[in-house]
């Protein structure tokens, strides 16, 4: 049964021609993102936790497979509700699937500290942002070689549906930290739109940067959920959040009594050592807080992706809200933390200096660092913006585990061999 709510505009690669098989074009979407090696990297980065120290902690790839997870079951449960949507009119959870896996295929090493600091050393070259990361990997990198860059051909509706942000880095009336696409990629955005002309009212603000398509909002509202709830799982598991700490934190909030079912919800949750299975109950009211709202605007005649916006019930996003807040206070502000981006500020300045001085600003003595790959695609850019967005590529690409092995490798004179190439 042909499904009424997509059509080939949705359908349509960016790229060039994808070749048609048993498949839909949006299950050869997420089939390409999951092969990926872009993809299967992602078991190596921060979620919150640097990726190794423990087993149970969520690492950037468990991260996204649960928001894939929630974003089916989103899907699915709106199909369940009847209309607007209906059998052969619904929200394809295999595109949406595809979205939530991808929408952190851009994050480097140390999770969003590693973002901050390369936003810093990028500011002066179009900046970083790792949502901008992302559609750059899947448009230009993700299959990129020595004779050839390009992404995985994704479909219209992919990059759509990835796009968090659609506001560029010159737009901003100054710098901006993130939530901005590179200025190189307003070609991407023009496709995404069909060529369509973005509407003055929408470049002010930050209202461009909330025009997403129903696709994107479920994906958004999934990531939400996911590490709202799960932040504070592996926190407790951690050690972070202990009930001495969230009942301090909580006294120092003076917060509601809906804030206060929530906290006593966690606790006895925490003391009766049923903590995993209460959240996890708490995922599945997330998914049935979601319902669909006809919309209007410039691109809902083009798709019916932009005909529907995700409403979500009030009290689902203030409980979220509320956790992540708990989960920023405690976790993300602790020394351990924090260490954590002493050690990211350190680890890719120093990395990023050494490249810059062998391949951009270059003495009269030059040291190969960089893979020899990187090393070229380097070279060949004539421009400065474009090689320090290659070395930027090449940071952001980086594990945790590699970019500290790396960073060792030149600066620690114990560590490593001749045989230590990778």
């Amino acid at each position: 049964m042909t499904n009424r709510f997509y059509s080939s505009f949705d359908e349509e690669a960016w790229g060039g021609v994808r070749k048609s098989d048993y498949r839909t074009a949006f299950q050869i979407d997420r089939d390409r993102v999951i092969h990926a090696h872009a993809f299967r990297k992602l078991q190596s980065k921060t979620q919150v936790f640097l990726s190794g120290e423990y087993d149970f902690y969520r690492t950037r790839l468990t991260h996204s497979m649960e928001v894939a997870q929630i974003g089916r079951s989103i899907c699915n449960y709106l199909l369940s509700r009847g209309e607007p949507l209906a059998p052969d009119f619904y929200i394809d959870s295999d595109l949406v699937e595809a979205v939530c896996l991808s929408h952190d295929l851009g994050h480097p090493p140390f999770g969003h500290s590693g973002e901050r600091t390369l936003q810093e050393l990028m500011q002066p070259h179009g900046g970083f942002e790792g949502n901008a990361q992302t559609l750059h990997l899947l448009t230009e990198t993700m299959y990129q070689n020595e004779s050839s860059v390009r992404g995985m051909l994704p479909t219209r509706a992919l990059l759509d549906g990835v796009l968090k942000y659609k506001k560029l880095y010159s737009e901003f009336p100054e710098s901006p930290q993130n939530h901005f696409l590179y200025d190189p990629q307003g070609t991407y955005r023009d496709f995404v739109f069909g060529g369509a002309a973005i509407p003055p009212a929408l470049h002010e603000g930050e209202a461009l940067n909330s025009f997403k398509s129903v696709e994107c909002q479920i994906m958004d509202w999934a990531d939400d959920a996911a590490y709202s709830l799960n932040d504070i799982v592996d926190g407790v598991k951690a050690g972070f959040l202990t009930i001495d700490r969230i009942e301090s934190w909580a006294a120092s909030e003076g917060i509601d009594a809906e804030q206060q079912r929530h906290l006593e919800t966690l606790i006895n949750a925490i003391r009766g050592d049923k903590l995993e299975a209460v959240f996890a109950s708490k995922i599945g009211g997330f998914i049935t807080a979601c319902r669909l709202r006809p919309r209007d605007n410039f691109m809902a005649a083009k798709t019916h992706r932009y005909a529907f916006d995700l409403v979500i019930a009030p009290e689902a996003m203030r409980e979220a809200k509320f956790f992540k807040r708990m989960a920023n206070d405690i976790i993300f502000e602790s020394p351990q933390l924090q260490q954590i981006e002493h050690k990211a500020r350190k680890v890719l300045f120093s990395l990023w200096e050494s490249s810059w001085n062998n391949y951009v600003d270059k003495g009269a003595r030059v040291i190969n660092i960089l893979p020899p790959r990187v090393g070229r695609l380097v070279d060949a850019e004539t421009e400065v913006a474009g090689k320090a967005r290659r070395i930027c590529d090449w940071l952001a690409g980086l594990t945790d585990g590699l970019i500290v092995r790396t960073y060792k490798r030149l600066n620690d004179p114990d560590f490593g061999s001749i045989r230590d190439l990778s």
